[in-house]
């Protein structure tokens, strides 16, 4: 028991942490495209082209933290640990029956033979 209250105790932490870390990519993703704008418009930062260059770079960062987002909130949620142990056992099952249903068919081979 004690180990299972610690493995819930360790998802909960690391899943507090991925969420923290993607808050404060949140808020510096703000901050950024503020700075990133406020630098295009106000101080004169890539006047020399025509392009909005400022757009492309919070467009960019925008779609970088939406990836960032769909493996905390998606990936990482339903993928975890239980979700792997639960892979490796069904696996393992199908290895076992195919083994058996060998073994059997080498048996009955071997008492047709004989």
């Amino acid at each position: 028991m004690e180990k299972e209250v610690h493995e819930q105790y360790e998802y909960a932490r690391r899943r507090l942490r991925q969420k923290k870390i993607l808050y404060f990519h949140f808020v510096l993703f703000l901050i950024g495209s503020l700075f990133l704008f406020v630098a295009n418009r106000f101080f004169g930062f890539g006047e020399g082209t025509t392009q909005n260059w400022c757009i492309w770079g919070v467009t960019i960062w925008l779609f970088i933290f939406i990836l960032h987002f769909i493996k905390v909130y998606i990936t990482d949620r339903f993928m975890n640990k239980k979700w792997e142990r639960e892979q490796i056992d069904r696996l393992v099952a199908l290895q076992q029956k195919r083994i058996s249903q060998l073994e059997s068919s080498v048996n009955e081979d071997n008492e047709t033979k004989i």
